[in-house]
């Protein structure tokens, strides 16, 4: 009998846990459909028609992916503080570094897109981007440093 007892209090607990998992979006979260939703909000926001997006999104895929690999390495930095004061001057730097090459690798995206795209609908496309972010962050779908 005690036996059936614990195995229901393990059983309800996990449900709980999965049930709160789910209403909190952590369980469900589909970077695929994010991705999706993220493009047909630039492409509405800027006005690109179906040529321009399909000339811009691989460019903008890249240029997403080459900003991550930048993002992980600063996370790692953060993620344990050096022992020595020389150690936390190495992060310091390295981050300040890191973040230099993300305005970079930026800049050199935004100067591709200006070839493939008019400049007004570059700096819509910018502009919705940024705005799609600040709402999936309020909405506490994106979280910095996946």
């Amino acid at each position: 009998m005690k036996r059936y007892v614990i195995i229901s209090i393990i059983l309800l607990a996990l449900s709980i846990t999965v049930n709160a998992q789910n209403r909190h979006g952590r369980s469900d979260f589909d970077p695929a459909k994010l991705k999706a939703e993220m493009e047909q909000f630039i492409t509405k926001e800027a006005c690109l028609t179906p040529i321009e997006a399909s000339i811009f999104f691989p460019v903008f895929d890249e240029m997403m992916r080459s900003e991550r690999a930048l993002f992980d390495q600063i996370k790692t930095l953060q993620q344990v503080k050096p022992a020595t004061e020389q150690g936390c001057a190495d992060a310091v730097r390295k981050r300040d570094m890191l973040e230099i090459q993300i305005k970079e690798l930026q800049q050199q995206y935004h100067n591709r897109f200006l070839k493939i795209l008019p400049a007004s609908k570059v700096y819509d496309a910018l502009r919705a981007k940024h705005r799609f972010h600040r709402r999936m962050f309020k909405q506490g779908v994106c979280r910095m440093g996946k």
